[in-house]
């Protein structure tokens, strides 16, 4: 009787320092090396975000960051790996803006984006940038579309995959314009941009982070940016709202997310170190002249964006149809 008391009484006060343990484990985080698990391959934009904020962290939070790729069905093999990772904050997500659309893509997502994460913050975002063929007779929105309606399904538009943000655009450039084009899929942005400068497809919408190289160094022709704002770095470029199609705007964003049921506590902490490093001079010189527009945001305006996002999607993957493999 005595040792069940005894039992009883080692429990309750083992429950009573239950929260106090994960305030102080929560305190001293991190306390281990933290894994930053990217979706896309070493050396693509999403990589080199997760790398430069790896390495920010590092030296801040006195701890190692990993960064990890595990690439696959449209970065969903990450996503579904950190979703089902303890909550610990000691396994987090660098994702880019497909996230958002891959439930509409692949109907069995083992993740629901909404539910099955903490977002920490958006980190940057780089709007879409339409662009042609230097060999092409198209200079301006104006132009692109009477030739679409003149000859329709004749134009071709690349994007880096399947349902991506990329190829949402050109679907909804259609969409609001009543315009019909090809889709030409590629497995990233090069294929894409290379057979763009050969002439090979008439039209790409990339990341301004992709193009930025090749407008500067005019290899392709720029049509509009996909933001309400000219982009600093390419100020000569219109926006679409300026070429005649009010408020069409798509990009793609990075963003650090830790699994669902993370505490508070970890994800706030990594919040201030996220906008302090995105504050560093250093990081601002390697992103912004690359056509990136530095974010920072809180994670309750990063929740609020996801939200915003799927709602979005949802209304345009309805009006088309996928053909994914």
């Amino acid at each position: 009787m005595k040792r069940q008391l005894l039992s009883a009484m080692v429990l309750s006060y083992l429950a009573m320092l239950g929260p106090a343990a994960r305030a102080q484990q929560d305190t001293a985080y991190p306390s281990r090396p933290v894994r930053i698990i990217v979706g896309y391959q070493a050396g693509g934009p999403t990589d080199l975000v997760a790398r430069l904020l790896a390495t920010k962290l590092q030296a801040s939070l006195g701890q190692t960051f990993i960064v990890e790729n595990k690439t696959g069905v449209g970065s969903n093999l990450a996503s579904e790996y950190v979703a089902a990772a303890p909550a610990d904050g000691y396994t987090l997500l660098l994702a880019a803006a497909p996230i958002t659309m891959n439930g509409f893509v692949y109907k069995n997502q083992k993740f629901d984006v909404q539910k099955s994460f903490e977002p920490i913050s958006m980190v940057m975002s780089a709007p879409a940038i339409l662009a042609v063929s230097l060999l092409s007779p198209i200079t301006n929105l104006k132009e692109l579309i009477a030739l679409a309606k003149k000859d329709p399904g004749k134009l071709t538009f690349g994007s880096t995959g399947t349902g991506g943000s990329q190829h949402m655009a050109g679907e909804m450039l259609k969409q609001r314009t009543g315009i019909d084009m090809t889709h030409v899929p590629y497995k990233g942005a090069a294929g894409a941009l290379t057979d763009l400068i050969a002439g090979h497809i008439s039209m790409a919408f990339m990341t301004s982070v992709s193009a930025v190289p090749y407008l500067t160094a005019g290899k392709i022709r720029p049509i509009a940016v996909a933001a309400l704002k000219r982009l600093p770095q390419l100020p000569d470029i219109p926006t679409f709202t300026e070429a005649g199609l009010a408020g069409f705007e798509s990009d793609s964003w990075n963003g650090l997310f830790a699994p669902a049921g993370t505490p508070s506590a970890i994800v706030n902490r990594l919040h201030a170190e996220v906008v302090k490093a995105l504050a560093a001079p250093d990081v601002r010189d390697k992103l912004e002249p690359q056509g990136a527009l530095i974010v920072g945001s809180s994670p309750s305006q990063f929740r609020s964006s996801i939200k915003h996002e799927v709602e979005h999607w949802s209304k345009v993957f309805k009006s088309i149809t996928l053909n994914v493999e």
